[in-house]
């Protein structure tokens, strides 16, 4: 090793190689990465620079802008990791050129590690007792001349004062020194670690005695595939099976190698390794000690070395994966079709405690509250109808939501017949998605805002404003408590917090937010709001009246300029003093507005949503040098459509009649029903009866489908086909295939439990979907007319 390089520290990579690297990595340009980095540096968010600084980064959108603020992080984090492994290495006297050259040259985490795991700080390891012994220069010799004899050029270095008692502990010093040199060789690790990844297979297999308790994992008793091929859901099926002690995880480098082959035949890796350091079996005294230690060392440091690695690698890709699903998932989730401000009634089902009744207005004040109990044990059906059609005629309800948890079929009935009976309300009803609400109703905020209700009771007034506009109502709620996702409790809290907040940011921002209606929580979602600026504008809203203008956010305390650029064009002022308020044009932009109006000599009532006279306009007439062609085209497309709501339009599924539990599903009946979650093999539906059913990928259209949500998203109304039910493990098979054949049915027939088809595996874990629920059958009822009359309720 040449001298150490003393002097002025190496200067660690500049901003602009990130920038470079990221722009190569997204395929745009250089300054347009650079500028989008400043504007981030400067405090803007990613809404506000893909909405409103389209000339600055040259149109990179929030998707583009999202990947980059998290490559930024990595490498910015990589260059603080390079920064701290060249202090470590100069302060130990051991930095030279060549090695300040290969730290530098270290593109990602994992090859620094690599480079810096022989200068890394360690406890006493044989190898440096074995070097402290003076036994380095004995495992040089050996390693250089394997002519020498091993035993007789170790006895020369026997010293009981050092504690080399004989010639055998003087060549298990060498071989440790020599194991650690292999093991910590960067450029041989890298190599192994990136042929074991291509070769390796994860198998898996059940513990004894662990059958029946670990029956959910049945798909994993005797199973194994390739790391490259494993999807993300099977990886963190078997970490979980593992974890609760039921499968016992190996992972094998080469597959297709005997270990049981007598004499032992050499793994392609310990060829590599004796490749490396000139070790060969050439009948010299040397090479077969020198041999062993190479398998020594693969075995017993190297394997277990990469074995880490590669856990970590395989945990690493399945966690990217699942939250980048739950992601999508929450997404489009948040960006449901809202049914309105319309009178909303909740009911929170439920059996021994009653179905929790709340009826909210149309700005989702709520207005009535209740609790009926019209299943088992009290079975007091036609009272609680006569309840509800009193409570639906009394507020002028017009959409009924159901909570889908237990029993959610039985109260889907019940208002079924509700429905029926009262045809002159002209009454809607909707199962919807009940995830998190008993979060919301336990929370601080829940407290706050309906501070005079009973706990019980809010979790109906969150089932019926989330029908309302379920992007408002779900922002109360911790995303990761909405349960979209996959295996969601073992992911990394950090990643998937960071990632479904940008989601939540990004689609509170593209609905944008009337600023008069919106709660704290929804607030402080908005681009450059902060849970306490959000609280500052309630406050204001509360003391002052509705804002008028926008501007007149600029006295809320506490919400200075900066605050007002970043969030200004994301809230709404509808009916306010100025009609461009109401769109998402930015008040920096009115003056265009303005030169716009003077052209064209019109006012600008009769300009918005004049869509004749606003394609009359070239845009390129009205570019500055403060706002180019992209700001000035979306300035005339949203006064086309002035505050359109990016969202679909509401529609609602209908469940089949006579369907409510698995034991009424049959193979061909073709059902309606509402995807709840997509995942990376498939989709989710629930078709009514308390378990979702699985569309397998391929069964999702006849084309070849890659990713699921090509197909399908959340919140999608679908008609599906059933092939195939296994009550015994609760599950079942669909396909949109409308036209596809039934499989053959196994020798147990239709529940049997046999072997699942292809689109019944696997099941990841359904946290919402997979509920235990009684089947219950409301009494005969009595005479309606009677029981209204009881109840004091007159039909007019």
């Amino acid at each position: 090793m040449t001298a150490p390089t003393q002097g002025t520290p190496p200067r660690v990579a500049p901003a602009q190689g990130i920038h470079q690297r990221i722009a190569e990595e997204l395929g745009v340009r250089e300054r347009q990465v650079t500028a989008a980095v400043e504007l981030l540096d400067g405090g803007a968010t990613v809404p506000f620079i893909a909405r409103y600084r389209k000339e600055v980064t040259g149109t990179l959108d929030d998707a583009q802008l999202r990947a980059l603020e998290e490559r930024l992080r990595y490498l910015r984090e990589l260059e603080e990791r390079r920064a701290a492994v060249l202090d470590s290495i100069r302060e130990q006297g051991k930095l030279d050129d060549a090695l300040t050259a290969q730290i530098m040259a270290a593109d990602s985490k994992a090859r620094l590690e690599d480079i810096y795991l022989p200068y890394k700080p360690k406890r006493r390891t044989k190898a440096q007792i074995a070097r402290e012994a003076g036994l380095a220069p004995l495992a040089d010799l050996l390693i250089g001349d394997p002519g020498l004899d091993p035993r007789e050029t170790a006895a020369g270095f026997v010293d009981a004062e050092k504690g080399v008692a004989d010639a055998t502990a003087a060549l298990d010093g060498a071989r440790s020194i020599l194991v650690e040199r292999f093991a910590e060789d960067a450029d041989l690790i890298g190599e192994l670690r990136e042929r074991m990844w291509n070769r390796g297979v994860l198998a898996s297999k059940v513990r004894e005695g662990k059958e029946e308790d670990g029956a959910k994992f049945a798909d994993y008793f005797d199973f194994s595939e390739p790391f490259g091929k494993l999807p993300s859901h099977r990886v963190l099926a078997m970490l979980r099976g593992e974890k609760e002690e039921v499968l016992e995880l190996t992972l094998d480098p080469d597959p297709g190698a005997d270990p049981a082959a007598v004499p032992p035949v050499r793994s392609e890796y310990e060829v590599s390794i004796a490749q490396r350091f000139g070790v060969a079996d050439q009948g010299r005294p040397g090479d077969k000690w020198l041999s062993d230690t190479v398998r020594w060392a693969w075995r017993t440091r190297i394997l277990v070395h990469l074995g880490i690695d590669l856990r970590s690698r395989l945990r690493q890709a399945a966690e990217d994966e699942a939250v980048r699903v739950f992601a999508m998932n929450l997404r489009d989730l948040l960006l449901a079709a809202p049914a309105g401000s319309r009178t909303t009634m909740g009911l929170d089902p439920g059996f021994r405690t009653g179905v929790k009744v709340a009826v909210v207005d149309a700005t989702g004040k709520v207005v009535a509250t209740d609790t009926i109990y019209p299943h088992v044990p009290q079975q007091r059906w036609d009272e609680s109808l006569a309840k509800l059609g009193r409570l639906a005629a009394e507020h002028g309800v017009e959409l009924i939501a159901i909570g889908n948890g237990t029993a959610s079929r039985e109260t889907d009935k019940l208002a079924g017949e509700l429905v029926r009976a009262f045809a002159d309300l002209k009454l809607t009803k909707v199962v919807v998605s009940e995830a998190g609400a008993s979060v919301y109703s336990a929370s601080a905020y829940a407290s706050q805002e309906l501070p005079g209700l009973d706990v019980s009771l809010r979790g109906a007034v969150s089932i019926a404003r989330r029908l309302q506009d379920p992007l408002a109502e779900l922002v109360k709620i911790d995303p990761k408590s909405i349960g979209v996702g996959q295996y969601q409790h073992d992911l990394s809290e950090v990643k998937l917090s960071r990632s479904l907040d940008a989601v939540v940011e990004d689609c509170v921002n593209g609905v944008g937010v009337d600023v008069n209606t919106a709660s704290a929580p929804l607030l402080t979602r908005v681009s450059g709001i902060g849970a306490g600026l959000a609280e500052n504008i309630v406050a204001h809203r509360d003391a002052n009246g509705p804002f008028r203008t926008r501007k007149g956010l600029k006295d809320v305390p506490r919400l200075g300029a900066k605050a007002f650029e970043q969030c200004a064009g994301f809230l709404r002022i509808p009916a306010g003093d100025d009609p461009l308020d109401s769109s998402s044009v930015h008040p920096e932009a009115y003056p265009v507005v303005r030169r716009i109006l003077a052209n064209t000599g019109g006012d600008l009532p009769s300009l918005i949503g004049n869509s004749r006279a606003l394609r009359g306009i070239r845009p390129a007439d009205f570019v500055d040098e403060t706002f180019g062609l992209p700001t000035v085209t979306d300035i005339l497309a949203e006064l086309e459509k002035p505050g359109r709501d990016p969202r679909p339009a509401f529609k609602t599924a209908t469940f089949a009649d006579g369907v409510e539990k698995l034991a009424d599903l049959k193979p061909g009946m073709t059902l309606e029903g509402v995807v709840t979650n997509v995942a990376a093999f498939g989709a989710f539906v629930d078709i009514g009866v308390h378990q979702d059913g699985l569309v397998h990928v391929s069964a999702l259209s006849k084309n070849f489908v890659k990713d699921p949500r090509d197909v399908v998203k959340s919140g999608d109304v679908v008609r599906v086909k059933v092939l195939d039910v296994d009550i015994p493990r609760k599950r079942i098979s669909l396909t949109l295939r409308l036209d596809d054949e039934l499989p053959t049915q196994s020798p147990q027939g239709q529940g049997g439990g046999g072997k699942p088809n292809r689109a019944q595996r696997p099941a990841p874990n359904r946290n919402n979907n997979q509920r235990n629920r009684a089947n219950n059958t409301p009494p005969p009822s009595g005479s309606l007319a009677d029981a209204l009359r009881r109840a004091g309720y007159k039909n007019n």
